[in-house]
This record gives C-alpha cells, sequence and structure tokens, in this order.
C-alpha cells in the first residue's frame, strides 16, 4: 500500500507515468473448475493491480487463494486488443482480448504438480483473457490453463 500512495505522488508520477496510462486495481470473488474435487478450496479469491500504457501494453501483480487453499502471487506482463473490427456495432468498440505472460508463485507440497514446469513453488504462467470495458469498469474471464475460469471486475483507480 505504500508503494501505492508514492505512486500517486507528483514527483513519482513526472518519471515513470505519461498521459494516457492507466492504473487499474481487480478482484474475483471465486474460480469456476472444468473438473471439482474435494480438495478444491471453498474460495478461490483474487486481487490484484495493473497499469497499463496507451499502446494498450501492461504490467501487472495479483495476490491470490489458490484452488487448494495456499496463498499465490501471479507477476506478469502482456497486452490487450480492442476487438472493434468485429462489427460497427458500438458495443463492440469496448470488448477485448488479453494475453499476460508471468511467474506464478506459491503452488507447494502436496499440489505442485498442478502446474506445469513448477520447480519449488515458482511456474511460468500464460493466462489468456477476454473482457469487456464500460467507462472506468471492466469484466473478464480468464482461462486458468486446463483447470478452469475466472471472472475478474477491474475499476480505473488512476488515470494519467
Amino acid at each position: 500500500m505504500i508503494a501505492l500512495a508514492l505512486l500517486t505522488t507528483g514527483n513519482v508520477q513526472a518519471g515513470l507515468f505519461e498521459e494516457g496510462d492507466i492504473l487499474m486495481v481487480q478482484a474475483a470473488p471465486d474460480a469456476i473448475h472444468f473438473n471439482s474435487s474435494p480438495e478444491h478450496a471453498d474460495y478461490s479469491w483474487l486481487v490484484g493491480v495493473e497499469w497499463q500504457s496507451p499502446s494498450r501494453w501492461l504490467v501487472g501483480a495479483s495476490y491470490f487463494n489458490n484452488s487448494f487453499d495456499q496463498k499465490c502471487q501471479y507477476y506478469y506482463f502482456g497486452k490487450s486488443w480492442s476487438l472493434d473490427f468485429i462489427s460497427d456495432n458500438e458495443y463492440f468498440k469496448n470488448l477485448y482480448f488479453k494475453l499476460t505472460g508471468g511467474v506464478l508463485l506459491g503452488y507447494k507440497e502436496p499440489y505442485e504438480d498442478k502446474i506445469p514446469f513448477n520447480d519449488n513453488g515458482v511456474a511460468p504462467g500464460i493466462v489468456p483473457g477476454l473482457g469487456y470495458k464500460f467507462n472506468d469498469f471492466n469484466v473478464q474471464v480468464n482461462l486458468l490453463g486446463g483447470a478452469g475460469l475466472i471472472f475478474t471486475f477491474g475499476y480505473d483507480l488512476i488515470k494519467w
């Protein structure tokens, strides 16, 4: 939280952020699994923060309770693309595809084999998503490999 406060001060903003940049916060109340298991936690929530440039490149971090009740993080970078080419309809200009890649931390014994290439709780991650933006709010559905989906809800906290 201290880092977020520092990022919003004028002196730090001047060197890091440019006009058109967005700092978005997001949350997810639960995940939907393709195959449920008695081992799954009751709730797989997520909270995160993401910076996006006007060219739609992005960097983010999320903290979440995984499907096995372990506290984890996902640090990522990526890009989003507008899907307005689908139709001239005004509603399609708010639809987008997002692809992120990064590192997952926290999947440990006895569930370390639940994500590929995991080595001591550290694994690569790739998350594709489909989203819709309305003013400062967005909703996304993100594919979690072959395990399931997570719906996130976001809000543009700061716009430069």
